[in-house]
């Protein structure tokens, strides 16, 4: 059976940095270690005037088809996830082909182009899509680009707002992949929640508190069906576990909630059980609440043993590298946590080909995806070939003015006429409005 997966990838951050413990932190009259021990974030990345979800995933998939070599001829679909889109109608994958039409002399004329929506899962439903695609053999020997592209901006003096970012993830998808292969077994957990949503409105409504226990729930039900079809897991069957990324605190509970399940009645249970006994079971109290509450004391003596920590500090912590310096990418999140556990095996000359990754996505709304990626030969190239660090390294330092001011500039709700901070070289950029109202976009060399 022909493997099926990620062959490339490149990512596109927001041009914009702001400091959380240096810049935000100070302005707000609050302690600094709220950002960066509480939340796990150190930066957030923001578009400046001339970007948005267009360029950023136009700008990722343009270096990504440059690096391979590649014209339209080869690209068979383009599916944009996102959950920053501007227009009710017409997707945005339109406005990506159309910039890159202005670069190469073929057209995306037949390439199917979609958008896809469910809060930040659509990346990997996307992802899902493309597989289908290939695997049904309607994909005539061309590849799938897949773009996770959104600005997750929240409205000023909001409990979110610290976790804001903006950039895209571009994935090329196709038979014989030099990344990663997607396993056919997947696993879900989806219910029907109000936790995070934007009814006819651009900045969130969120219940943190309902937020973090809907992700928390969904990702368990997400990981027993999974079980379901590829068999029970272990956690030493997985080299990294990249989880949807909000914010890396958040998934410090999913990794200890994933880890108790795990090891629940094998023989690194019985391991732990020497040093905090054994896992509470719910036929051995007479009812919920002291049940959950013995779950609680169980999980807060797991956290502190050295076992737990040892595995966590291998197996997620990894992948938490970026994050921690763009914030929230909504669609692009578990796909930053991928390339940033990639990036850290490469940078410490591990062999990951052959091993395997367990992705957990998460969208809010409510629904998440468990499956496998197996690592491939190759990988180490492609990921060598990206360069996110680069990238981070130019964006331009904000200060807080600056900041309001550029939060203004993508705020619907206000007019307002900024000029950039950066300056456009050798990307696509926002140009102004046509005759429709529609966005316009130029190649600036």
């Amino acid at each position: 059976m022909t493997a099926v997966g990620i062959d490339a990838v490149e990512i596109r951050t927001g041009r914009l940095k702001l400091d959380l413990p240096n810049t935000f932190a100070p302005a707000k009259g609050e302690d600094p270690g709220k950002y960066t021990k509480g939340l796990g974030l150190n930066a957030s990345s923001f578009p400046d005037s001339y970007e948005d979800i267009v360029t950023m995933g136009a700008n990722a998939a343009h270096r990504l088809m440059e690096r391979k070599g590649l014209g339209p001829e080869d690209i068979g679909r383009i599916d944009v996830a996102t959950e920053s889109a501007f227009d009710n109608s017409k997707p945005v994958s339109t406005y990506v082909a159309g910039c890159l039409e202005q670069v190469y002399d073929g057209n995306f004329h037949h390439a199917n182009k979609g958008e896809r929506k469910f809060a930040c899962i659509s990346g990997t439903q996307s992802l899902d899509d493309a597989y289908n695609w290939i695997k049904a053999g309607r994909h005539r020997g061309r590849a799938a680009l897949v773009i996770a592209t959104d600005t997750a901006l929240y409205a000023r003096d909001d409990p979110g707002e610290a976790t804001q970012g903006a950039g895209a993830v571009a994935m090329l998808i196709t038979e014989d992949p030099s990344v990663v292969e997607l396993s056919t077994e997947q696993g879900y957990g989806s219910a029907d929640e109000t936790d995070f949503l934007k009814p006819q409105q651009q900045f969130p409504s969120v219940d943190g508190k309902r937020s973090m226990q809907v992700y928390l729930a969904r990702m368990r039900e997400a990981l027993e069906d999974f079980e379901s079809v590829a068999g029970d897991t272990h956690p030493d069957d997985y080299a990294y576990i990249p989880f949807h990324t909000p914010f890396p605190g958040m998934v410090r509970k999913a990794g200890l909630l994933g880890f108790r399940h795990m090891i629940r009645d094998t023989p690194v249970e019985d391991e732990f059980a020497e040093e905090i006994g054994r896992q509470p079971r719910p036929e051995g109290f007479d009812d919920d609440e002291a049940y959950e509450e013995a779950v609680r004391d169980y999980m807060d003596a797991l956290k502190e043993t050295e076992g737990y920590r040892d595995w966590y500090g291998n197996t997620i912590e990894p992948t938490l590298s970026i994050s921690r310096e763009v914030g929230n990418w909504y669609t692009g999140s578990v796909h930053l946590a991928r390339a940033s556990a990639l990036r850290h095996a490469l940078d410490n000359d591990v062999d990951l080909a052959g091993q395997r990754l367990l992705v957990g996505s998460y969208g809010s709304g409510a629904q998440a995806e468990i499956h496998a990626e197996t690592v491939v030969e190759g990988w180490a190239e492609e990921v060598r070939a990206m360069n996110v660090d680069e990238q981070l390294g130019a964006r331009h330092d904000l200060t807080f003015e600056e900041y309001e001011s550029i939060h203004d500039a993508h705020n619907h709700d206000k007019d307002t006429d900024l000029d950039p901070l950066t300056s456009p070289d050798g990307e696509f950029a926002f140009t102004g409005w046509g005759r429709m109202g529609e966005r316009q976009y130029e190649y600036v060399e």
